[in-house]
């Protein structure tokens, strides 16, 4: 079958909020990952990549996709530490976390 869709690797951030047993920090309101997911198309990447963090107790709140590699060098170059872990991505046919930024109450110290 020659109409077999190419899989692709997706830049998305993840919004997520707290759930019991998400490893979060403890006083941690939710955080941003950084993700790196594979698909056919943006569509089908953030659908894995929200599975895949709901597989591991996350709730995930909100996805905002960056393009592929390709959409993101038309901006801007891409570090190779990136191209990396996009090229592990679409090698594994896997989402990566790739970055994990937990989000504090403002008055949290």
């Amino acid at each position: 079958m020659s109409g077999k869709k190419t899989q692709k690797v997706y830049t998305l951030v993840v919004q997520v909020g707290r759930k019991k047993g998400d490893g979060l920090p403890k006083k941690a309101t939710g955080a941003g990952l950084l993700c790196y997911a594979t698909g056919v198309d943006e569509d089908e990447a953030v659908r894995e990549a929200v599975a895949l963090l709901k597989s591991a107790d996350m709730n995930p709140l909100d996805v905002t996709g960056y393009g592929t590699l390709e959409d993101r060098e038309a901006e801007e170059p891409v570090p190779e530490e990136e191209r990396a872990l996009m090229a592990r991505a679409l090698d594994e046919n896997a989402v990566i976390v790739a970055e994990c930024t937990p989000f504090f109450d403002g008055d949290a110290a």
